[in-house]
């Protein structure tokens, strides 16, 4: 194999091919070695302190990225990985650090893709573990929930800024949108873990936040068409709003109609492994149709679960998700929290002090704002409605979705750029330790629902 001359330029005549691929093997099965050892070890401090593992999850994530010890950089963050570290994987593989440093940057995309795998079988599981006439049943307070979840986060955190900080109405507009988002996956993992997933609480919740994600997208089009300085144009919006209901209204449709042809099949499926490869099929395809038209590819992965929840077969289908989930979606967790700068949280630094107010702000209107959602819809059933609130509470990979794009078009100010950091970081800590904590406390007259 030939490598890029620009790969061997760091020491000429003394790194050949065989020890760039030495190096490029350390750096991959090293970075899962990290992350699996931290995110496990973590993970058994929660248990035993009763959280939820996630928690440890984004924790093992802090504690080893950009906020930690380096071992574990996004590209993206400017860090550099820890010297020993680059030195230990130069001194075993014969290359020198700077190009141990090149070869980890160019390889880093690969982690990402693996992580989004991760997230992607979290969803599915999700879905399939939804059944359509439980998220039916639900379908109005959902929709309650989600639509009161992005207007009042977004419109007080619009006006505060504008009108309180004098904070250009272009950026207030985007550090609004960016508090509109939910979590689907930090949401559903929560809830799996603490078994309401299957919960009159957790069907509304899981609902909102599907749709939470349909209307961010909408809002995400439009904000960044304003942010870019191009002229809003009504007929893209449109375009995307469409395309949301046909997608909506097709995988509600094959949630009820495709099951037996997916059964049939799968039943004439002889080699090992056809389950979870039919299964990941379908997945394959409901995030290639998601995407396709503009929506999330994550949209599609959860959608797929619901396809497939009415199929004999769900239950096999489950088992076999289940070992991707518990490996890849910690990928994903972890790597969350290894681009999470924590030391905008100094409030002896000057430069942080104006970002810290905002913050401040910013993440009272994000918890009202999504806690006010669970007291907005109507049930005659009773409901804990502060489970509903605080389950719609972490903006986590979504958020730093918004503050990514932010970032790269550079429109933000340092001072906002940290506050939006803080208000996700808050969030996505605040929503598993406060859910542990409300349901561990029976509430008075009112028990979980199942469906």
């Amino acid at each position: 194999m030939a490598w890029p001359a620009w790969l061997l330029q760091a020491d000429p005549g003394s790194i050949g091919n065989h020890s760039v691929e030495v190096a490029e093997t350390l750096i991959q099965v090293g970075r899962f070695l990290v992350i699996f050892l931290a995110a496990r070890t973590l993970a058994e401090v929660m248990v035993r302190f009763q959280l939820p593992t996630i928690l440890g999850e984004l924790l093992a994530g802090v504690l080893i990225g950009v906020s930690g010890f380096h071992l574990l950089i996004p590209p993206d963050s400017g860090a550099r990985l820890s010297q020993w570290l680059l030195d230990l994987v130069a001194g075993l593989s014969g290359a020198t650090p700077d190009l141990v440093q090149s070869l980890y940057n160019e390889s880093f995309p690969g982690l990402q893709q693996v992580s989004l795998l991760g997230l992607y079988a979290l969803l599915f599981l999700t879905g399939l573990e939804s059944e359509l006439d439980e998220l039916m049943a639900v379908g109005l307070q959902a929709t309650t929930v989600a639509v009161t979840g992005v207007v009042l986060p977004f419109a007080l955190g619009t006006l505060g800024l504008y009108l309180l900080f004098h904070v250009p109405l272009v950026l207030a507009v985007f550090a609004g949108a960016a508090m509109t988002a939910t979590s689907i996956g930090i949401t559903a993992s929560v809830f799996g873990e603490l078994g309401w997933l299957r919960s009159r609480e957790g069907q509304i919740v899981i609902g909102a936040a599907v749709l939470d994600d349909i209307l961010g997208i909408v809002i995400l089009a439009v904000v960044v068409s304003l942010a870019s300085g191009n002229s809003f144009a009504i007929a893209p919006i449109l375009r995307l709003v469409v395309a949301a209901a046909v997608f909506v209204v097709g995988a509600l449709w094959l949630s009820r109609t495709a099951a037996p042809a997916f059964d049939w099949v799968l039943d004439r499926l002889k080699a090992p492994g056809e389950v979870v490869v039919a299964g990941f099929v379908v997945l394959i395809l409901c995030c290639f149709s998601a995407q396709a038209i503009g929506l999330e590819a994550a949209l599609g992965a959860f959608a797929a679960g619901l396809i497939l929840s009415r199929s004999r077969h769900t239950e096999a289908i489950q088992e076999t998700v289940k070992p991707l989930v518990a490996l890849f979606a910690t990928v994903f967790f972890v790597l969350i929290g290894t681009g999470m700068d924590l030391s905008v949280l100094n409030p002896l630094d000057p430069a942080n002090r104006e970002g810290l107010v905002v913050a401040a702000f910013l993440l009272a209107v994000a918890v009202v704002g999504k806690l006010a959602a669970g007291w907005s819809y109507f049930s005659l059933v009773p409901t804990r409605r502060l489970v509903v609130g605080l389950g719609m509470l972490p903006r986590g990979e979504v958020g730093l979705i918004f503050l990514g794009l932010g970032s790269q078009a550079g429109i933000l100010t340092p001072a906002l750029e940290a506050a939006i950091l803080l208000m996700v970081i808050g969030t996505t800590f605040l929503a598993p330790i406060l859910l542990r904590l409300v349901l561990s406390t029976p509430e008075s007259g009112v028990v979980e629902q199942p469906l």
